[in-house]
């Protein structure tokens, strides 16, 4: 079943070398600091064996893959690059970027909050998301929950997609 991802979001990060397809036809998003320099990079497999990873080498504790918008409104954490691309698509007005899994203190997250943007934690609706979410709260009080209405923000995309 296709992800659903609107070829608009898709082509900008494709010519911008942000997205692409590695030798195996794995996708590979590109973490970045927060000075634009690439840290490494989420994997996802495209073939019918389902997986992903990161790329040897990667410091997601440094960066963060995120879809690049004119507008922002708030900024939304999500736990992977899928979900971050399928979280802009449903709300295009927000700056949405994945932890690269359910991490609730990346230590690039002082220098997000300290851009006074409204900033939401879009983890998964599930055990681990609402935990890690409640976590990040906790240690950033200013940070709030925008929890999906599916398990993740890709589920809910190829929901309303139907």
């Amino acid at each position: 079943m296709g992800r659903r991802l609107p070829a608009t979001l898709l082509e900008p990060l494709v010519r911008s070398g942000t997205l692409y397809a590695d030798a195996r036809a794995n996708a590979v998003f590109v973490l970045m600091d927060t000075a634009a320099n690439p840290v490494g990079a989420e994997l996802r497999g495209t073939t019918a064996l389902a997986w992903r990873g990161m790329a040897p080498g990667s410091r997601k504790d440094l960066g963060f893959f995120w879809v690049p918008t004119t507008t922002s409104h708030a900024i939304v954490l999500c736990e992977s690059a899928i979900d971050a691309l399928s979280c802009r698509a449903l709300h295009p007005d927000y700056r949405c970027l994945s932890t690269s899994g359910a991490r609730p203190d990346p230590a690039w997250l002082s220098t997000l909050i300290s851009q006074a943007l409204p900033i939401y934690c879009g983890f998964d609706a599930d055990p681990t998301g609402d935990a890690m979410a409640q976590r990040m709260h906790d240690l950033h009080p200013s940070v709030r929950r925008l929890r999906p209405l599916a398990k993740d923000w890709n589920d809910l995309l190829r929901q309303l997609a139907r």
